[in-house]
C-alpha cells in the first residue's frame, strides 16, 4: 500500500435508513458487509416489529438510535453523514427536502417525487445546500443492463434506429403491489408507470444517449375493476365461490404458493401461518382483486421519438408471467436482442451471430449485485474516491420529466 495513501485512514461513512422494508433491507447488506466504509448507527421506521428487528440484526445501533418516524428523527438535527430514503413514493419529497436543508447526503430510492415540480425543488435545494442526492436508478450498475449498452456503442454495429423494450411486471406482482398493495392508488404512490418503469426510462434514455422530441402512450385500468368481477365472486378471497379457478387468487399465492410472504412482519407469538391466516381474513392482502381501492393502470404502452431519430416504444406488461424484461436494439449494421437470460448479437455484412450468456449472473442476489454498486457508488461519490455518479440527481431529473410527460400524453389520449 502506497504510504501516502489516506483511503484506509478515513472514518467510516455513519448513516440512518428512513424506512426498514425490502429495498433497505437489500441496500443494508452492503452496509453490513463493508464496515470499515459505512456503518449503520439509526433506523427510522413506523413498525416497532421492524424497529426491534434491526435492534438486534446490527451491533451497533440502540434503542436511542432508532425513530417511529421521520418527523422524530429529523428533530434531532443532523446525527450522520448520510440518509437512504426507502419509504413510499408519497414520502420522497418531504423526506428529501428535510434531510438536505439538516446537511445530510441522501441516496434516494426511485422514483425521486411524485411530480417534476418536487423533483426540480430537491435538485435545487441539493445544489445550494452542496450535498450529494444519488437516485437508485440500480440498472445503470447492473451488469445485463451495463453490457447492452457498451455493445449498442459498439463502431461495428452503426447507430441505434429503434429500440423496442417490454418491461414486465406479471401478475403476482401486479395484484400484490399495484392492486392490493400499496401502490396502487395514484393519489398516495403515483403512476404505476412511473412507479415501475422510471428506471427503464431512465436506462433506455442513457442507451440511447437521446433527447425526447415527441410521445404517446395508451394505457387505462381495464380489468381490476368490479364490473369484471365473475359471477359468485367475493370481497374477500377465502368467501369466494370460484377462488379455486382464480389466477387472482390471494389464498394460492400466499397461503398454498408462499409467494410475496417474505415483507409480512411475524409478531412474537405468531407464526408465518398466523399472519397469513389473518391477512386473508381481515388485511388488505386478502381482498378480491376486482373489489379494491386500485386506480392505477394495469396495462400500458408508450411511444418515444428522440432528437436524433431514435424511435422507442415500451410496454408495460401485467399479465405475463415471465419475469424477465426484452429489449430489442436495432442498428444500421445490426441488431442487439436481450431478455436478461442473454444477449444475441447479429451483423448483416459480414452475416454473423454470436450469443452472451447470462444466465449465471442474473442469478446472483441482489439484482446481480446492482442494488450493493448503487450504495457503494453513493458511498464513493460523498467520500471523494468518484467525482460524480450517473445517477445523481441532476441527470435523474429528466428521467422524472419524461415519465411526467408520458402520464400527461397517457390522460390526454384517455380523455380525447
Amino acid at each position: 500500500m502506497n504510504p501516502t495513501d489516506t483511503t484506509f485512514k478515513r472514518e467510516p461513512v455513519s448513516i440512518v435508513m428512513i424506512g426498514a422494508g425490502n429495498r433497505a433491507r437489500k441496500y443494508l447488506h452492503y452496509i453490513s458487509s463493508t464496515p470499515d466504509r459505512v456503518r449503520l448507527v439509526g433506523v427510522v421506521d413506523s413498525n416497532p416489529l421492524r424497529r426491534r428487528t434491526f435492534l438486534s440484526s446490527y451491533p451497533g445501533l440502540t434503542p436511542e438510535s432508532l425513530y417511529s418516524s421521520a418527523e422524530e428523527f429529523f428533530a434531532r438535527g443532523r446525527v450522520a453523514d448520510a440518509v437512504i430514503i426507502a419509504t413510499p413514493d408519497e414520502c420522497h419529497y418531504s423526506q428529501a427536502m428535510q434531510a438536505i436543508r439538516l446537511g445530510y447526503h441522501v441516496l434516494l430510492e426511485k422514483p425521486i417525487a411524485q411530480t417534476e415540480e418536487e423533483a426540480t425543488a430537491i435538485a435545487q435545494a441539493a445544489r445550494e445546500a452542496g450535498v450529494t442526492v444519488n437516485v437508485c436508478y440500480v440498472l445503470h450498475f447492473h451488469p445485463y443492463f451495463r453490457k447492452l449498452r457498451e455493445l449498442a456503442q459498439s463502431p461495428a454495429l452503426g447507430r441505434i434506429v429503434s429500440v423496442s423494450h417490454r418491461s414486465p411486471v406479471g401478475v403476482d406482482r401486479a395484484t400484490h403491489v399495484y392492486v392490493r398493495g400499496g401502490w396502487g392508488k395514484k393519489a398516495t404512490s403515483g403512476p404505476l408507470f412511473t412507479s415501475k418503469c422510471c428506471h427503464d426510462i431512465d436506462f433506455l434514455i442513457w442507451l440511447t444517449g437521446g433527447r425526447c422530441k415527441s410521445i404517446a402512450s395508451h394505457g387505462s385500468l381495464g380489468w381490476f375493476t368490479a364490473e369484471n368481477a365473475p359471477t359468485g365472486s367475493a370481497l374477500r378471497c377465502i368467501d369466494c365461490g370460484v377462488e379455486a379457478e382464480c389466477p387472482y387468487s390471494a389464498v394460492d399465492l400466499y397461503r398454498r404458493r408462499r409467494e410475496w410472504v417474505k415483507n409480512f412482519d411475524i409478531p412474537e407469538g405468531m407464526t408465518l401461518n398466523d399472519v397469513i391466516s389473518k391477512e386473508l381474513a381481515e388485511g388488505q392482502y386478502g381482498r378480491c382483486v376486482y373489489h379494491c381501492d386500485n386506480d392505477v393502470v394495469d396495462r400500458q404502452t408508450v411511444s418515444i421519438e428522440t432528437e436524433t431519430g431514435v424511435l422507442i416504444d415500451i410496454s408495460m406488461d401485467v399479465f405475463t408471467n415471465d419475469p424477465h424484461r426484452t429489449t430489442r436494439i436495432s442498428m444500421t449494421n445490426g441488431e442487439i436482442v436481450g431478455d436478461e437470460r442473454g444477449i444475441t448479437v447479429s451483423t448483416f455484412r459480414p452475416r454473423s451471430s454470436r450469443h452472451i450468456d447470462f444466465t449465471h449472473t442474473i442469478s446472483a442476489p441482489y439484482h446481480a449485485g446492482a442494488d450493493l454498486d448503487t450504495v457503494a457508488n453513493f458511498i464513493d461519490v460523498i467520500t471523494g474516491t468518484e467525482d460524480q455518479s450517473a445517477t445523481d440527481i441532476d441527470s435523474a431529473l429528466y428521467s422524472q420529466h419524461l415519465c411526467d410527460a408520458i402520464e400527461a400524453a397517457r390522460i390526454k389520449t384517455v380523455q380525447g
